[in-house]
């Protein structure tokens, strides 16, 4: 009788290959570990109203499809000696020898196979549930992963005090630089500051979404394949992690994932002044912002279709990611690791009215009460020169740097941003704002207007010094004998600037060697004011070295 037996289970082996259903399962699991050793006196067979291919598509509920034991129960006759049991237990000793493979077919990576083995170690080594292995996981990994957030942020608070002293990455428009030269002298004075790499504003992306890829895609892998403990490992509603979402409750881990999703969004902008931001930045922030907002939607379908032992992960990494974003928010947890305190956007410009005396102000268009965010270009630079009168450059900076978000080519603040950098003795970035200025100003030729002569005037006249001052004798030449060429001006005001930087001028040449070009224009501006420029036109006719540095001492009392 071995032809009935070979031919019976070859027939039932044929069927499981081609099935590779839950109800296949079942044989290698539950019937491994129950009937064998009871198969002879209560044999058991699968209940037939299991799913089949639940683990491919979900609410797989819909399709289900009977198994029946009637086809092989046609190929037994009565003098057949091969039980029910006989072949029960031949499948199971088969299956479990790995002849019959459940997988999916699918080769999982080398990273993806160590995770599941490190998790299975863990797994047997505590004896918890696979959900409660799942979830403190992904809690050890987020713990190690803490304090790499923690030094980024502190990256990021440097790059914060240092960006504002650092020239623009990209030459201003008719500045005559190159790309290469700008970019050249970006990165220098970004080193010689101690500024950290830019690249630290992606180092937690960079690190946290592969590791989040490589976890869920694990779990996934290990659901689908139906992975040991994962069919019973679950609780509550989700006892059977190697299931998709169904039935009733299956919205639960969807909604809950997408939802966190959107309030961890929130929480990151709620307190930022995002919405106050203008310019560039602004914007991009926003649409930022918008992105992310919108991205909840898809995510919310993308849950419908992962296993729920991804789904515990997820929520579980979700979850963890709400908890450190209201812990970094702590005023409290923030100073004992050494950040600075976020403020709130309303307080912080409460305070800032406070600093600067906007409420003081009679300017137009100035009120008490208005936000700094709410001034315009022009009102934000007198704000500011009340600001640099009482010796706060710092301050008068950053709202400089405020009006020239709401108006790049508003040449006043341009002027006084380099006039303040320069004192400051950052003269790269001063230079780099005063050419920005003259460039705008000769961008149509010479100016007529009285206003704009005055302003070329003083950008020469500071561009020329800044370079002066480096050494760059050439290029602080080409500034200041643009002066020369301008005709002398009528308006009071911008004639005394017009005589200050031709003394400049005149100092400059002096240096070189041209003492009577610089005894000429020194004629000019005594001829002007004798008191104020008679003592520079005898030293510098007695040939005294006096001549350069009270020079210098005077630049620095009129700045």
């Amino acid at each position: 009788m071995a032809t009935p037996k070979i031919f019976t289970l070859t027939n039932l082996l044929r069927r499981s290959r081609r099935s590779i259903s839950t109800s296949s399962l079942y044989f290698s699991t539950q019937s491994y570990h129950h009937h064998r050793h009871h198969h002879l006196l209560h044999p058991t067979f699968p209940p037939s109203n299991l799913p089949v291919r639940q683990h491919l598509t979900p609410y797989a509920f819909l399709f289900n499809r009977s198994l029946s034991t009637s086809e092989s129960a046609n190929h037994f006759d009565g003098d057949s000696d091969l039980s029910q049991a006989d072949l029960l237990s031949s499948a199971v000793d088969i299956a479990g020898t790995g002849e019959i493979s459940f997988s999916t077919g699918e080769e999982s990576i080398l990273p993806v196979r160590v995770l599941i083995s490190l998790l299975d170690g863990y797994h047997d080594l505590t004896g918890f549930p696979w959900w409660l292995v799942i979830a403190s996981s992904t809690l050890a990994l987020r713990l190690t992963l803490f304090p790499f957030v923690v030094l980024q942020l502190h990256k990021l608070k440097r790059i914060g005090e240092v960006f504002p002293k650092l020239p623009p990455p990209l030459p201003p428009p008719l500045s005559g630089r190159s790309f290469k030269d700008q970019l050249t002298l970006f990165r220098k004075e970004r080193k010689a500051l101690g500024c950290p790499s830019f690249f630290w504003f992606f180092a937690s992306f960079g690190v946290q979404v592969p590791l989040f890829f490589l976890w869920i895609t694990t779990f996934r892998r290990m659901s689908l394949d139906h992975h040991p403990g994962f069919d019973s490992g679950g609780i509550f509603w989700f006892q059977n992690l190697t299931e998709f979402p169904n039935g009733v409750l299956g919205p639960i881990f969807p909604l809950l994932i997408a939802g966190l999703h959107y309030t961890n969004v929130q929480i990151s902008f709620q307190k930022s002044s995002i919405g106050k931001v203008s310019g560039l930045f602004g914007k991009l922030a926003k649409y930022y912002k918008a992105y992310l907002e919108i991205l909840t939607i898809p995510m919310l379908f993308i849950t419908f279709n992962i296993p729920q032992g991804s789904s515990v992960y997820w929520l579980t990494n979700s979850s963890l990611s709400l908890l450190q974003q209201l812990a970094l928010h702590h005023p409290d947890v923030r100073k004992k690791l050494g950040l600075p305190e976020k403020v709130p956007v309303a307080k912080a410009e409460s305070d800032d009215r406070g600093k600067i005396g906007v409420k003081e102000t009679n300017q137009p268009g100035v009120h008490g009460g208005v936000s700094v965010q709410d001034l315009s270009p022009k009102d934000l630079v007198v704000v500011s020169v009340k600001i640099l009168a009482n010796g706060h450059q710092d301050r008068a900076i950053q709202l400089l740097r405020l009006a020239l978000e709401k108006d790049p080519e508003y040449v006043r603040a341009l002027l006084l941003m380099g006039q303040t950098l320069l004192q400051q003795n950052l003269l790269d970035e001063a230079i780099e704002y005063l050419e920005r200025a003259i460039a705008k100003l000769l961008v149509a030729g010479h100016p007529t207007n009285v206003e704009d002569v005055d302003l070329l005037i003083l950008s020469s006249t500071w561009a020329g010094s800044a370079f002066m001052r480096q050494g760059k004798n050439e290029e602080g030449m080409a500034h200041l004998e643009r002066l020369a060429s301008l005709e002398e001006p009528r308006d009071p005001k911008t004639k005394a600037h017009y005589f200050d930087g031709l003394l400049v001028l005149s100092s400059a040449l002096y240096a070189a060697g041209g003492k009577a070009q610089a005894a000429e224009h020194l004629r000019r501006a005594v001829a002007y004011d004798p008191e104020r420029y008679g003592k520079f036109l005898e030293q510098c006719e007695n040939d005294e070295d006096d001549f350069v540095g009270d020079l210098v001492s005077s630049r620095r009392t009129d700045s």
